[in-house]
């Protein structure tokens, strides 16, 4: 199945990357759409063929179509892994989060299904995804995001947008996605919180996800994880003194 051309928009890189490297990356890319137009055009030789009752000369066209879109695939999947590669090789991605730059949506959606499975084998409480804010896209629409979110939802994981609109926190054990300050380049972390197991009315956490608390005491939970959040804040930004009046904000 060949994938959509659908891609994150702007750079393909997180980094001042080699122009070997973008070379690289674009080169695949290309041999990818150029397989794609030669499945295109003879996917329309096979109905042509079809419609003059040609049916010996529509099934080759066919055949030959499939084949085509077959090699699309397989470039494709090779610039997948290779910027994949580029973007999250150790220092320039932090261990708890994967960059999306460059990958089309349904390859996206794999990566990110297949990272969470790992990680939650390996013990890993969260993951942090970078999914880009969609400034170069069309109509400066997120392509890649709604794909983790569907993603996380069919597992029944709670996950929340960061305070850097391009990144997405995601609780692995089941829990809220409240994301603690870090250190990450990508700035605070705020934002809504989601819920992929159960449902979210005017603010209140329902059931549905494992391992979640138990509901009827939501103004002592929130108080708690007000309280968390505040020890951390102080713990990493010792300089700023920060009031909470109901919620808190973490910059």
């Amino acid at each position: 199945m060949s994938y959509p051309l659908t891609q994150m928009g702007g750079s393909a890189f997180n980094h001042n990357q080699s122009s070997n490297a973008e070379a690289e990356y674009d080169r695949l890319r290309g041999l990818a759409r150029q397989e794609h137009d030669k499945r295109a055009r003879l996917s329309e030789q096979a109905h042509q063929a079809y419609e003059h009752g040609d049916g010996g000369a529509a099934h080759q066209f066919s055949e030959e179509a499939k084949r085509h879109g077959q090699t699309a695939d397989n470039y494709n999947k090779q610039a997948s892994d290779y910027i994949f590669r580029e973007n999250n090789a150790p220092g320039r991605v932090a261990a708890d989060t994967i960059d999306l730059h460059g990958q089309f949506a349904n390859e996206a959606e794999d990566i990110v299904e297949q990272r969470i499975r790992y990680a939650q084998s390996q013990g890993q409480t969260h993951l942090h995804v970078i999914v880009g804010k969609g400034i170069h896209s069309v109509n400066h629409v997120q392509k890649i995001k709604p794909r983790v979110e569907q993603v996380c939802q069919e597992l029944g994981l709670n996950y929340s947008t960061e305070e850097n609109a391009g990144r997405m926190y995601i609780n692995l054990q089941g829990g809220p996605a409240h994301a603690p300050p870090t250190q990450h380049g990508g700035g605070g972390y705020g934002g809504q919180p989601h819920h992929g197991g159960g449902q979210h009315h005017g603010g209140q956490q329902q059931g549905g996800y494992p391992g979640g608390p138990q509901q009827g005491h939501g103004g002592q939970q929130n108080q708690n994880d007000n309280e968390e959040l505040e020890k951390l804040a102080m713990k990493f930004l010792p300089k700023i003194i920060r009031k909470l009046e109901g919620c808190c904000v973490v910059m």
